[in-house]
């Protein structure tokens, strides 16, 4: 059995049918999205079938929330009430959440974004116990399962789950750590990538009677199709989400 594992698509569906290409021509039979599903791109409808279509099991991001409840990141209105300056990046913010939510309520996804879980758990053949989060068990934020914490402080989250690996996205960096016997494992992100070389990263675990094994993979997209596609559809945040997409 070869599971795909996909987070922080962003509304990307051209990053996304990348990385779709790669995971079937790899022979991948299933496909887990650990949530960031829809905003901060040009296509989140285009996102969500493409999901359906391939019967992927989802679970909800930090942006699920902002999108669905009207929950917004730094800065809020106290925070531009403190310091005026930040006036113009809570309006890109504001206006951001609500262009994704107005598609997808629009396209009848709504209902379905807040329906998502916020985890998804499996028990291979093998008998190993996998536990995909958004940021890390229990919370879609946070500074999420990074290189930034220590063995220490990686063991004191790993330890509080009944899992023997802990798949997460959120901070679209990679990583593959092992403390105390388990193992804890980031995607990366497949839109708006913080490497240097812009690729979407993913993962495959493939699966026998005895065993498994995690690799990650690496697929590269168009991004000057993503920067014109932003520009087509007037995304009120587009000049952020170009930054992403551009060389480093």
């Amino acid at each position: 059995m070869l599971l795909g594992l996909i987070s922080d698509i962003h509304g990307n569906s051209i990053a996304l049918d990348a990385v779709l290409t790669d995971g079937e021509a790899c022979g991948v039979d299933r496909w887990w999205a650990l949530g960031d599903l829809v905003a901060l791109g040009h296509d989140p409808i285009g996102v969500l079938e493409r999901l359906e279509h391939i019967n992927a099991r989802c679970l909800a991001g930090n942006t699920e929330r902002y999108v669905t409840r009207g929950d917004l990141p730094y800065p809020s209105r106290n925070d531009v009430l403190a310091d005026p300056s930040l006036l113009t990046n809570f309006h890109e913010c504001v206006a951001s959440f609500s262009w994704s939510r107005g598609v997808v309520t629009g396209a009848g996804w709504l209902d379905w974004l807040l329906a998502l879980p916020l985890e998804l758990t499996e028990t291979l053949a093998c008998g190993a116990v996998l536990l995909g989060v958004h940021a890390s068990p229990g919370n879609d934020d946070g500074i999420g399962l990074c290189e930034e914490l220590t063995d220490s402080e990686l063991a004191k989250v790993l330890d509080a789950v009944e899992a023997d690996v802990v798949f997460a996205g959120h901070t679209h960096t990679v990583m593959d750590r092992e403390v105390n016997g388990k193992r804890a494992v980031n995607l990366g992100s497949i839109s708006n990538p913080k490497r240097s070389d812009r690729m979407a990263s993913y993962v495959l675990v493939e699966s026998t009677d005895t065993d498994y094994t995690i690799e990650h993979r690496f697929v590269a997209y168009d991004h000057d199709a993503v920067i014109a596609a932003l520009d087509r559809c007037r995304h009120p945040a587009a000049e952020y989400i170009k930054k992403w997409q551009l060389p480093r």
